[in-house]
């Protein structure tokens, strides 16, 4: 049996004869849709314009309109009017015959408006050619609007046409696509375009080849980790993931507002090889094969950086950072050597972390340096994970998950910002009593008052505040000099919405971060060695406290990791910043 066909087809060139089954209502489109679809063609300049879908299927020489009656209807009408102010341009080349309603057939052909009345169908299909008219009528060059619509709608308006041939029931088919429109994307426009039983320029033999090559990129495409690091935008961004190439090799803008833009791309190619193989022997001919190939190399260029150690960290990278998209990776990529382009994603990432302000002087109170220290401790966690070797990968589909809220978020926190709600304070209060018990001595009446305070619904900021302060004191390192704002002190934490822990000291956050290790969550590398202490030497610092010598440790990491791309080594200086 061959397969449903899903075309492309300009206006002017449809010349089926169609009929409308008895379970469709009849024509139903009033002054808004009418007039939205002339206005849509008319302001669209000289780009394709594509309408929705129609959906047939062959029934004893006619076609049966299972959907897009309404768009079909109102194609007739405007050609109907177009023909009777200027004779030349002929109507419409196909027609519509109704199932239950033969005299709508009638008056759609001869369109007697004193007949208006006689029935609803005949009401709705005048009043379209009314709003037609009225539509030109309107237009101060009424001509030339006609012949340009003409024009347009024979060289640039097209229509997707979806042929049915299953044997599946037309009045069920009907009923499904009209509780769940079909899901036409780019993707599966172009492989129509290959898989087409009316495309003679691709074997049969190689259409199956092509339709298991195509089914097969989309299943490796939903492995998470490779779709992760391929791209920033989330599952629901692509209907099928396939899109992601097609779009990349169309061009497709990110602010692209034409839903087919990448359909159209593809199809111009097949048409400009139609036109260049006309009158040349078999020999010279392209192929729209050759198309497919280039699809199918470019996919297999993704999966080569994926399975690559070093690309896949480098690449993955510039992509999670926004440093670069994949689209400009690709075309740097191009005819160069493995080595040209290593040098050239170094390069890259040199110039994603370049800064004039040195990152020990930035501040996480400054929006725009925020971004650059939360874009640097990213590297140092990529770059981190690549040194390990093969067998280690940083998890790039984990980091962006969106269940995940990583932010940039103090090691040891010394305020209560973002603690506002009186169940955030008593939670603070609720994480710490655990840690003041184990680490405070003569911490009796510390704990009475704490424990008083979290069991107190009506908790005032005050009270807490007196509290809070009391414990960061004690549970602060003495001696350290260094500003809580910068590098130092930073890390990427998924805390999600718990704004007690993320205002916590050290020590609580420790405790979380070992719990949430030991169930197996994702945790970026850099920030478990923190809390881990393994950066600093054991006997330079106490695992409940984060002070100066852990501080500075850390930053020497950073710098040890990142010297092949730092243009200046991270130098940190004492406090700098106002103190909260």
């Amino acid at each position: 049996m061959p397969s449903n066909s899903l075309n492309l087809q300009l206006v002017r060139k449809i010349s089926d004869d169609f009929y409308v089954p008895s379970y469709q209502r009849g024509y139903r489109w009033g002054q808004l849709e009418v007039e939205s679809l002339l206005n849509d063609v008319r302001n669209n300049g000289n780009k394709p314009y594509c309408l929705q879908p129609i959906v047939v299927k062959k029934n004893a020489g006619k076609f049966d309109l299972i959907d897009g009656q309404q768009r079909l209807t109102t194609i007739y009408l405007i050609y109907k009017y177009m023909h009777s102010c200027i004779p030349d341009i002929k109507p419409a080349h196909f027609t519509l015959d109704y199932a239950t309603r033969p005299n709508s057939k009638t008056f759609l052909e001869n369109l007697d408006p004193s007949r208006r009345d006689e029935c609803i169908d005949f009401y709705y299909i005048n009043q379209a050619y009314e709003v037609i008219k009225n539509w030109f009528d309107s237009k101060e060059t009424k001509v030339t609007d006609i012949m340009y619509i003409n024009t347009y709608f024979e060289e640039n308006v097209s229509i997707i046409r979806y042929e049915i041939t299953t044997d599946e029931n037309s009045e069920k088919l009907f009923s499904r696509l009209n509780i769940g429109k079909i899901p036409l994307t780019c993707a599966e426009l172009v492989k129509a375009m290959f898989l087409s039983h009316e495309n003679s320029d691709i074997t049969p033999e190689r259409q199956d080849e092509i339709a298991l090559q195509w089914d097969d990129i989309e299943r490796q495409l939903h492995s998470s980790s490779l779709w992760g690091f391929l791209t920033n935008r989330t599952n629901r961004a692509y209907s099928t993931r396939i899109d992601l190439i097609l779009d990349l090799m169309s061009s497709r803008p990110d602010n692209c507002k034409e839903e087919l833009h990448t359909f159209f791309y593809f199809d111009k190619i097949k048409k400009q090889i139609a036109k260049d193989n006309t009158g040349k022997r078999e020999i010279e001919k392209k192929h729209l094969s050759d198309v497919w190939r280039e699809i199918s190399r470019t996919f297999l260029i993704f999966k080569d950086w994926f399975e690559n150690h070093e690309f896949y960290h480098k690449i993955g990278y510039l992509i999670s950072s926004n440093s670069k998209t994949l689209s400009e990776i690709y075309n740097l990529s191009k005819h160069k050597t493995k080595t040209q382009f290593k040098q050239e994603l170094d390069n890259l990432i040199k110039e994603s972390i370049k800064s004039a302000v040195n990152y020990g002087e930035m501040l996480y109170t400054s929006n725009s340096q925020y971004r650059s220290i939360s874009k640097l401790l990213l590297l140092f966690n990529v770059i981190s994970v690549l040194k390990l070797g093969e067998e280690a990968r940083f998890p790039f589909d984990k980091f962006k998950d969106t269940t995940n809220a990583w932010s940039l978020e103090h090691i040891h926190a010394q305020n209560s910002e973002g603690l506002y709600d009186v169940e955030k304070l008593r939670e603070w209060l609720r994480l710490h009593i655990p840690i003041v018990q184990k680490l405070i001595k003569d911490n009796s009446t510390l704990i009475a008052d704490m424990k008083q305070a979290e069991q107190n619904p009506k908790l005032d900021n005050a009270t807490f505040e007196e509290l809070r302060k009391k414990v960061t004191d004690a549970l602060s390192p003495n001696g350290d000099s260094l500003t809580k704002h910068n590098i130092s002190n930073l890390a990427l934490l998924n805390s999600g919405d718990n704004a007690a822990l993320n205002n916590s000291v050290f020590a609580v956050k420790r405790n979380k971060i070992i719990e949430l290790d030991k169930q197996g969550k994702f945790i970026p590398h850099c920030t478990k060695m923190v809390f881990l202490k393994y950066y600093t030497k054991s006997e330079d610092s106490s695992m409940y406290f984060w002070g100066e010598a852990d501080r500075r440790a850390y930053v020497a990491a950073m710098n040890d990791v990142l010297k092949e791309y730092l243009g200046n080594p991270i130098v940190i200086n004492e406090e700098n910043d106002e103190d909260e």
